[in-house]
């Protein structure tokens, strides 16, 4: 379809709704990386959760961050002791990413809920997930409250940390390289349940023109 052939478009602005079964604006950003994030609040209880609002925003140096839609266990954990961990959610470990989703009191381990194993960390005092093939310790640099176009506060808040330690399952690097679908992350794609498994086959590659 050219420009001389218009689309059929769905249009809609957010403040007014949009019009459809589900939401598309999760569907549409994706798939997204999954911000499995393990914490500890200054009491010591442990916590793991899954935030599908999470991605990579600095090189050097490394930092990630997600945003959680309500001020979380997560979140106040963090604010309590400036420390998380960042754990690769893969298909094998779908299940369990998925039951550490659950609402449960903040005193509730989700390691045990979801029977993962909690390994500690080697610079911050927070476990990361052993069956998981990749984790990034993290220390906060900044918790940010979002606010909408009028500088209004919203009920958003966007954690990141600067990456201290990283650990990788040697099988996923050969020849130097780390192997991105090697592992078979899974990701976010929109609606209640929706995801994607990246595999090798579905992988292309571009030269960048610079």
């Amino acid at each position: 379809m050219d420009a001389s052939s218009p689309k059929d478009l769905h249009y809609y602005e957010p403040v007014n709704g949009h019009g459809l079964k589900h939401d598309p604006f999760n569907a549409i950003i994706a798939p997204r990386p999954i911000g499995w994030i393990s914490s500890r609040d200054s009491k010591g209880n442990v916590n793991l959760a899954p935030y599908s609002f999470f991605n990579g925003f600095n090189y050097i140096p490394p930092i990630i961050g997600f945003s959680s839609t309500s001020l979380k266990d997560s979140v106040q954990n963090i604010q309590e002791t400036g420390e998380f961990v960042w754990n690769l959610a893969t298909r094998d470990l779908a299940t369990q990413m998925n039951a550490t989703a659950a609402h449960v009191a903040r005193d509730v381990d989700e390691f045990g809920i979801a029977g993962l194993t909690a390994v500690p960390g080697r610079l911050v005092n927070v476990p990361r997930v052993a069956e998981s093939p990749v984790s990034f310790e993290c220390k906060l640099t900044q918790i940010i409250q979002l606010q909408n176009k009028d500088g209004d506060k919203v009920p958003g808040w966007l954690t990141l940390g600067e990456v201290v330690a990283v650990h990788i399952d040697k099988a996923m690097i050969k020849d130097g390289v780390y192997q991105t679908a090697l592992a078979r992350p899974i990701v976010r794609a929109g609606r209640r349940g929706d995801y994607f498994e990246i595999k090798p086959e579905a992988m292309f590659e571009m030269a960048r023109p610079d």
